[in-house]
């Protein structure tokens, strides 16, 4: 590792009393994101839920609403959401240090948003017949004039997703955290409100089949339309916390000089490395409709094998339940750690950085590998829960949970490693780790299509398996060249320590699951959904309990460092590590650490249906004036929030190019407030 620049950011000291503000303010910000995301959560399967009782499962209108629904976040991804992240966000960050707060600034760059947004918007919806066609393969016209009415409700969602970033990030960079993870649950209710007038209405689909002939187009109102009307309404709950900051925003116009290009130019990286895997995730989806499309023919033609094959509606909701534990466990340690895995790269301590990842792997493993298993093991009630009351639907669902299940884990380990990267101010690597990934998909999922229709979903869940493992060879074969290497006898020992511990809590489920008559097909675990959920609700805690025995028995100390940053949060110690005094009285002295914006991830990670990937634009630093920073306020150059790009980067480069500014966290457009082709001294007007 190369040493850090001699233009640091100067030294700051850090004093019990600012832990005990940063304490105070973490405690309220994580107890507030917390509850939101568990609630949004339980929400967003509330409304699987019933989406698979208002359509049925394995129904061909909910294979083809699903992908509907899905484009608009793919398509935004896609499109914007490279730049949004790469580019605006760091942006509004730095302009939200300037004297007004940035008022003049955001203004300026949401009206350039907003109009870019709007016209990409109705581009793309009035291109709906096309983009169906590119994103769907063997759709008889029925159902692809179908999909292509649901597209035309769904579609516009793409302005929203855009508006709600940014304004998602102009309240985190003053200091507002909750609203941005509360109102994903005010979408979930509108969505689940739509969901349950249509069952009230038309019937649930056991009870009435919804198919491609039956359908009309205001039960298309009722699910797609509802739909878009949640996001538009998650959209319109952040602007009330927006207006209650008072920076006076109003259109504003003239953009010389905003600092755009250069910042584009610097996050080039980034910008491929969400370009290239949504492009492949794009094309798997593709491939994943063809069943479906196969299926509705046979449906068509009264053939009853229609009923055993599975489509994509299947994969997706065995997606939503394989993220459960990387979504609520890996992402928030991932975003505790990455600081500490900035300030170790800045100086330039190559043990600490390895530590820091080391730390990570094995503190995440103890919530993901027994995620992994448990979701492997409760697969079959799983399955028939989510079914709408259709056994053979949960069969299938369960089938694809399995296959997806064990590579839990894995997907959590990359995702950790890639934060080195960028934690390292290393776009380029992750855009070539993106790249063989991308590659290896596209390969596999071309080679997929030709398998029996009835087999398609099984194997793009063994792809997606596949490629969370191979993921995590490709990264650590980076990592070790920057790290030399990553800590493995120790990580090995932890994972396996708490694999048998695992398995022993998988055999005390099995048993419990036997005892429920789990492995019978009319056993009471599958004789209904509410049996299923009771079945999930008796096992869950014995497996959970069997669980944390063995991980004491076994020694697992883990399980104290993931408990400490997830729950004692809600009650600080005086002091934070890294923070006490010296000897002597005097407070030690830390280097501010630069907070990371947000970075785009390497992997194909299955977005989840409906559902803005919305986690990467919370992921904005606290810039609050009084406990954000418990190492001081950072002051780089100029009092600017981040430092100067032509400053010496202190990361390795990666790929051979060592002390070049690289993409990704580091960009500055000129003091903070002094943008010399506009104002900022004006008075606003009453």
């Amino acid at each position: 590792m190369k040493t850090m620049s001699s233009a640091k950011p100067a030294p700051v000291p850090s004093g019990p009393a600012d832990s005990k503000a940063v304490q105070s303010g973490e405690a309220r910000s994580s107890a507030i994101m917390a509850a939101g995301t568990l609630v949004s959560r339980f929400l967003g399967f509330a409304k699987t839920w019933m989406l698979a009782t208002a359509l049925g499962l394995g129904s061909s209108v909910n294979d083809t609403f699903i992908n509907a629904n899905n484009l608009p976040n793919l398509i935004f991804l896609l499109v914007a959401g490279g730049v949004f992240n790469a580019v605006l966000v760091p942006q509004i960050i730095k302009a939200s240090k300037a004297p007004d707060k940035g008022a003049d600034y955001i203004s300026r760059l949401l009206t350039l948003a907003v109009l870019v947004l709007l016209v990409l918007t109705l581009l793309v919806t009035v291109l709906a017949p096309t983009v169906i066609q590119l994103t769907t393969q063997g759709y008889s016209p029925q159902q692809k004039a179908l999909a292509v009415s649901f597209a035309f409700w769904c579609l516009p969602q793409i302005f929203f997703y855009g508006l709600y970033a940014l304004l998602t990030q102009v309240l985190n960079a003053h200091g507002a955290f909750g609203p941005a993870m509360w109102a994903p649950i005010v979408n979930n209710i509108v969505a689940i409100a739509g969901l349950g007038m249509f069952i009230a209405i038309m019937g649930t689909n056991a009870a009435n089949p919804h198919t491609i002939e039956n359908w009309g187009s205001f039960q298309t109102i009722l699910v797609a339309g509802f739909s878009t009307i949640g996001v538009v309404t998650q959209t319109a709950v952040l602007l009330i916390p927006v207006f209650r900051l008072r920076l006076g925003l109003r259109p504003r116009f003239g953009w010389r000089g905003v600092g755009l290009g250069h910042a584009a130019k610097l996050s080039v990286w980034t910008l491929a490395t969400a370009a290239v895997g949504q492009l492949a995730f794009l094309y798997v989806m593709r491939i994943a409709t063809i069943p479906g499309a196969e299926r509705a023919r046979l449906q068509q033609a009264g053939d009853p094998a229609a009923a055993s094959i599975p489509g994509n509606a299947v994969l997706e909701v065995a997606s939503q339940l394989y993220l459960l534990p990387h979504s609520i466990i890996a992402l928030s340690l991932a975003t505790v750690l990455f600081n500490r895995m900035t300030r170790a790269s800045q100086d330039g301590d190559r043990a600490a950085l390895r530590s820091a990842l080391s730390h990570g792997l094995r503190t995440m493993a103890v919530a993901t590998v027994f995620g992994a298993l448990a979701l492997f093991a409760l697969a079959g009630p799983l399955g028939m829960f989510f079914s709408g009351d259709v056994r053979l639907d949960g069969v299938m669902l369960a089938q694809t949970l399995t296959i997806l299940a064990l590579s839990t884990p894995f997907m959590s380990a990359n995702f950790m490693m890639s934060r080195v990267f960028y934690a390292n101010e290393d776009a380029r690597t992750p855009f070539f780790i993106q790249l063989v990934l991308a590659l290896v998909n596209v390969v596999a999922a071309f080679a997929i299509q030709f398998l029996p229709f009835d087999q398609i979903i099984f194997a793009i869940a063994i792809l997606y398996t596949a490629g969370n493992i191979l993921s995590v060879i490709v990264s650590a074969t980076f990592l070790r060249r920057l790290l030399g290497h990553l800590d493995g006898p120790r990580i090995a020992s932890s994972y396996i320590r708490m694999g048998y511990a695992a398995l022993g809590s998988a055999l005390a489920g099995a048993v419990a699951l036997w005892l429920l008559g789990s492995y019978n097909p009319d056993g009471y675990a599958w004789s209904n959904r509410i049996a299923a959920l009771v079945t999930i609700v008796v096992v869950g805690p014995v497996m959970l309990a069997a669980y944390l025995l063995l991980l004491k028995l076994f020694r697992v100390t883990e399980l104290q460092d993931l408990l400490q940053p997830l729950l004692g949060r809600l009650r600080r110690r005086t002091a934070e590590p890294g923070t006490e005094p010296q000897a002597g009285g005097a407070p030690e002295v830390r280097r501010a650490p630069e907070r990371a914006t947000t970075s785009v991830d390497t992997g194909l990670i299955p977005r989840i249906s409906g559902g803005f990937d919305a986690e990467s634009f919370r992921a904005g630093p606290d810039i609050r004036e009084e406990d954000s920073f418990p190492y001081g306020r950072p002051s780089g150059p100029e009092g600017g929030y981040l430092p100067a790009e032509d400053l010496p980067s202190t990361a390795q480069g990666g790929l051979g190019r060592g002390d070049v500014p690289l993409p990704g966290r580091r960009t500055y457009q000129g003091p903070a407030g002094h943008n010399p082709y506009f104002p900022f001294g004006r008075k606003k007007k009453k």
